[in-house]
C-alpha cells in the first residue's frame, strides 16, 4: 500500500500537493497562510500503524519502568491473537456490545495494526473460551485476568478518540464479567462522556465504514447505559439522541473501507442491531415503570393503563418486524447459516426478558384481583419466560449458535423463577411436568456457563435465595417490592434471602439439583 504524501488540506480538496525544493510546506498552504499538516489520514492504514508503534513504545517504557521481565513471553503469538479475537466476535461482540467491523478488525490484527489497549481487554473476555496450551491449563474463568491490568496501564484517558471509547467499553465489560459493577460503571461513564465530546454520529468520517462504526458504538453505549445504570441505581448518562439507525447486518459485514452504503435489495434483510436498539428503548420505560410501582405502590386503573401501554409497545415492536426477523425455527436457521445465530438469539433473549420483567408482578395474583387483565398478564409472563428458555435451548442445539455471554445466566435465572411459580401454584400436571423439565435443563445450562464466568456462582446463589424465600413465604415471594426489584435488575450482586413469614415448605430444589455441584 502506497504511503500518502499529500498534506491534509490537499487531500481534502483532492488536488496534488506540491512542495518546492527547500520548503517544508506545500505551495497551497503557503499561499493561504495555513498550517501544512503532513500526517497520514486519521483512521487510515499508516495512521493505525503509527498509533500501534507509539502504543508499543509506551508499553515497553512502562514495562522497563515497573521492572517487568519477560513481557514478550506473556504476549500471545499472532495465531493465538487471531483465535482470541475470533472467539471475542463469536461469543461477546454483538451480544454484549457492538464496537467493531469484524472483517476489517481481524485483517488489522493479522497485519499487527491494532493497539494493545484494545487487544488486551478483548483477550480478557475471550481467553476463557480458548483451549490453547498457552494458558497452561488454568481454569477458563481465570485465563484472561492478567490482561486487564496491562490494558489499564496503556489506557490514556486524556487521549479523546474512538479507540479510547472502545477500550473503556471493553474494560467495563471485563470488570462486570467478574461482578465488579462499580468499576464497570466508571469505565462506561468515561466512554459515554467521551463519545458525546467527540460527537461521534456527526464527526466527519474518513469513509462510510467509519461513519457506520461511529453510529454503532454510540448506539451500543446508549443500550449499555440503560441496564448498567439501572443495576447500580444511578441516572442514565446518555441523552435520548436522534441518530440514524445502523444499517443492515449482512450489508455491514460485506462493507469495505471505501464502499458506499446502499439499501439492501432483497427481501432477506437483517436489521438486527437496529431492532435491538428499538427494543432497548422499551426496556428503559419498563425499568422506570417497575421502579415507580415500588416507590408509589401503583394500583387499580393507573397500574393497568401503564402496563397496557408498555405491553402494546412490545407487541407493536414485534408486529412491525420484517418477516425474516420473526421468531421462527426457519428464521433462526437462516441467520445461523449466515453466522448470525447468536446475534439473532440475543435480540429475542432481550425481548422475552423485557416481557417477563413487565408482567412479573402479576404472578402474585392477590393484590390485582380488581384488575380484569391481571390473569392475562400473569400468563404473558409465563409465555415470555417459556419462550426465553426455548430460544436458549434452540441456540445450544444449533451449530455455532450457542449463547455464552454472562447476561444469559441472569435472564435464565429469572425465567427459572417463573417455572418455580408453576410448580408451587399450578394444579395442571402437564404444566408442572414441563416446568420441572425446564428447570432441570436450565440448571444444566447454568452449570455449563459457570466454568466460563466467575459470576455464575452469584447467579446460582440468587436462585437459591429465591428458592429459600419461596419455601418460607410462598404468599409474598412474587410481590414486586424493593427486594424483588433488586432481584430482577441487579444482576451482578448477591441477593440475600427475603425476610420470611413462617410457612411450611411445599417444594424444594433438592430433587432437581441431585448430581449438580452448586
Amino acid at each position: 500500500m502506497r504511503k500518502p504524501t499529500a498534506c491534509e488540506a490537499c487531500r481534502n480538496r483532492r488536488r496534488k500537493c506540491k512542495i518546492v525544493e527547500g520548503e517544508r510546506d506545500c505551495t497551497h498552504c503557503i499561499a493561504r497562510r495555513i498550517k501544512c499538516v503532513q500526517k497520514p489520514p486519521v483512521g487510515g492504514y499508516y495512521h493505525q500503524s503509527a498509533l500501534v508503534s507509539e502504543s508499543r513504545q509506551l508499553e515497553n517504557h512502562l514495562d522497563a519502568q515497573d521492572g517487568i521481565q519477560g513481557a514478550d513471553s506473556e504476549y500471545p503469538p499472532l495465531a493465538l491473537r487471531l483465535e482470541l479475537v475470533q472467539l471475542y466476535f463469536d461469543y461477546i461482540h454483538n451480544q454484549f456490545h457492538t464496537l467493531f467491523h469484524p472483517p476489517s478488525f481481524l485483517a488489522a490484527v493479522a497485519e499487527e495494526r491494532v493497539e494493545n489497549v484494545l487487544l488486551y481487554p478483548i483477550f480478557a473476555l475471550s481467553a476463557r473460551f480458548s483451549t490453547d496450551p498457552f494458558f497452561g491449563g488454568s481454569p477458563p474463568s481465570e485465563r484472561g485476568a492478567a490482561f486487564i491490568p496491562r490494558a489499564e496501564r496503556l489506557l490514556q484517558i486524556s487521549r479523546a478518540s474512538l479507540t479510547t471509547v472502545q477500550a473503556c467499553v471493553l474494560l467495563g465489560a471485563a470488570y462486570i464479567a467478574d461482578g465488579d459493577d462499580v468499576t464497570e460503571n466508571v469505565y462506561y461513564g468515561i466512554a459515554c462522556r467521551m463519545a458525546q465530546l467527540l460527537d461521534l454520529p456527526n464527526r466527519v468520517p474518513s469513509s462510510p465504514l467509519e461513519h457506520e462504526i461511529n453510529i454503532r458504538v454510540l448506539s451500543s453505549l446508549c443500550m449499555v447505559d440503560v441496564w448498567s445504570s439501572t443495576a447500580v441505581k444511578l441516572p442514565k448518562l446518555m441523552p435520548n439522541l436522534d441518530i440514524p439507525l445502523p444499517t443492515d447486518e449482512l450489508q455491514y459485514l460485506a462493507l469495505g473501507s471505501n464502499m458506499p452504503l446502499v439499501s439492501p435489495g432483497s427481501d432477506r434483510s437483517s436489521p438486527i442491531l437496529a431492532e435491538m436498539i428499538k427494543l432497548n428503548r422499551i426496556l428503559l420505560a419498563i425499568n422506570n415503570f417497575n421502579e415507580k410501582c415500588v416507590q408509589e405502590h401503583l394500583e387499580g386503573v393507573q397500574l393497568e393503563e401503564a402496563v397496557e401501554q408498555l405491553s402494546k409497545r412490545l407487541d407493536d415492536w414485534y408486529q412491525a418486524l420484517p418477516d425474516i426477523m420473526r421468531d421462527t425455527p426457519e428464521n433462526f436457521a437462516w441467520f445461523a447459516s449466515h453466522g448470525l445465530g447468536r446475534y439473532f438469539a440475543a435480540v429475542y433473549l432481550g425481548y422475552y426478558h423485557f416481557g417477563q420483567l413487565l408482567f412479573y408482578q402479576f404472578l402474585h395474583v392477590e393484590p390485582y384481583s380488581s384488575i380484569p387483565s391481571a390473569g392475562l398478564y400473569a400468563e404473558k409472563c409465563k409465555d415470555h419466560a417459556a419462550n426465553l428458555c426455548e430460544m436458549i435451548y434452540r441456540a445450544f442445539e444449533t451449530p455455532n449458535s450457542d449463547v455464552l455471554y454472562t447476561m444469559v445466566a441472569h435472564v435464565l435465572v429469572i425465567a427459572s423463577t417463573v417455572q418455580i411459580h408453576t410448580l408451587l401454584f399450578s394444579s395442571d400436571e402437564n404444566r408442572i411436568g414441563i416446568s420441572r423439565a425446564r428447570l432441570e435443563r436450565n440448571f444444566g445450562i447454568l452449570l455449563h456457563l459457570k466454568q466460563y464466568w466467575s459470576t455464575l456462582s452469584r447467579a446460582m446463589n440468587r436462585l437459591r435465595a429465591f428458592h429459600d424465600t419461596c419455601r418460607k413465604s410462598m404468599d409474598t415471594s412474587f410481590v414486586l417490592d424493593r427486594w424483588m426489584l433488586r432481584f430482577l435488575v441487579e444482576f451482578a450482586k448477591e441477593v440475600e434471602e427475603k425476610e420470611p413469614d413462617v410457612q411450611s415448605p411445599l417444594w424444594t430444589l433438592a430433587g432437581l439439583t441431585q448430581g449438580f455441584d452448586l
